[in-house]
């Protein structure tokens, strides 16, 4: 089959990797993908399909080949898909990575968007609950997956000391309250103050950390290491250094970072944020907490004092880890494609 796939942006960030995982997995399946992106367009990801730059800052209908689908994604994307559609070049698809409405200020379009074509693919079963009752349409799992980089080497056995890490992402720009920052960076504060023994590393994608001078601030406390990894292969390093990996997001429709610290055997403490609802089972595979409740230090403080509860905590999630593959992603995206044809 062909599929065209507007992209504005491949920069590192969970919804890139979903559409670098899902266009990789369909070119490796022999289909032609082709990805349209403006000039302007990063790409930090591997990319196996056809990349189609434009001389343009903005995608035009112009821009897109004949297909079978047309795959847009974030709402920015829906109005340019839906035109290229009605111009008989494929049918218009949404594969929506994130419930922009929540999150967004411009609620007067991105509502809307959710309403031009029924044929949605979603995360997680959150967000097709939401979905559904705003908008009345019953939209498709496409499941986020785990790339085998991601194992858990053994590595935390020689670490000097016990090690939580967190991921931080540059607040600047309005989009990122949902992470709920400010309280996980008081939390890593109080830990730090109430076990002084332990190393709290903040993983923090390295442009975003050259432009923020709110990040430069925190990290100039002294309380915690910069990390700041350029490949998988150092990220996935990072989490296998951890024992306890910590979450503090509140609305996410998928969320992969705790995911991939599950699969290299750290034990995750984090706040319910909808989308992790599939793999994050309080007591089982995570300690987890609404974020009314306002435990996540004590999570993390349960994790430091109690080995036992550690070790099995970090079990039970690697093993719930595994069944998140990419191959699972790819595939069910094929399949629910079938059932469209």
């Amino acid at each position: 089959m062909r599929f065209v796939f507007p992209i504005l942006t491949l920069c590192k960030g969970g919804a890139q990797r979903m559409l670098a995982e899902i266009t990789n997995g369909l070119s490796d399946r022999g289909h032609e993908v082709t990805i349209v992106m403006p000039r302007h367009g990063d790409v930090e990801y591997p990319v196996r399909s056809r990349l189609h730059r434009t001389d343009k800052t903005v995608l035009m209908e112009s821009d897109f080949p004949y297909a079978d689908f047309i795959i847009s994604n974030f709402f920015t994307t829906v109005p340019i898909a839906q035109e290229a559609s009605l111009a008989g070049k494929g049918r218009h698809v949404r594969l929506s990575l994130c419930y922009e409405p929540i999150f967004l200020s411009d609620q007067h379009i991105t509502f809307p968007s959710y309403n031009v074509t029924k044929d949605i693919f979603v995360l997680s079963e959150y967000q097709k609950e939401l979905i559904a009752i705003n908008h009345g349409i019953q939209a498709k799992i496409i499941p986020v997956g785990v790339s085998d980089l991601f194992h858990n080497k053994n590595l935390r056995q020689s670490n000097a000391a016990l090690t939580i890490s967190a991921v931080l992402r540059r607040p600047e720009g309005g989009h990122s309250w949902q992470r709920n920052q400010d309280e996980l960076v008081e939390t890593l504060t109080n830990i730090k103050a109430g076990y002084p023994y332990v190393q709290v590393n903040c993983i923090v994608p390295a442009n975003e950390y050259r432009l923020s001078a709110q990040l430069k601030k925190i990290m100039k406390l002294g309380l915690f290491n910069l990390q700041c990894p350029t490949t998988d292969e150092q990220l996935s390093d990072l989490y296998n250094r951890t024992d306890i990996f910590v979450s503090s997001s509140i609305h996410e429709s998928a969320l992969l970072p705790p995911l991939e610290a599950m699969k290299c055997g750290a034990a995750v403490a984090a706040y319910y944020a909808g989308g992790n609802k599939g793999y994050c089972r309080h007591e089982d595979t995570a300690l987890t907490s609404f974020a009314y409740e306002r435990n996540l230090y004590d999570h993390i403080a349960r994790l430091i004092l109690d080995k036992d509860l550690r070790e099995r905590i970090a079990f039970a999630g690697h093993a719930e880890s595994l069944k998140w593959t990419w191959d699972r992603s790819v595939n069910r995206f094929l399949e629910e494609i079938e059932h469209l044809s």
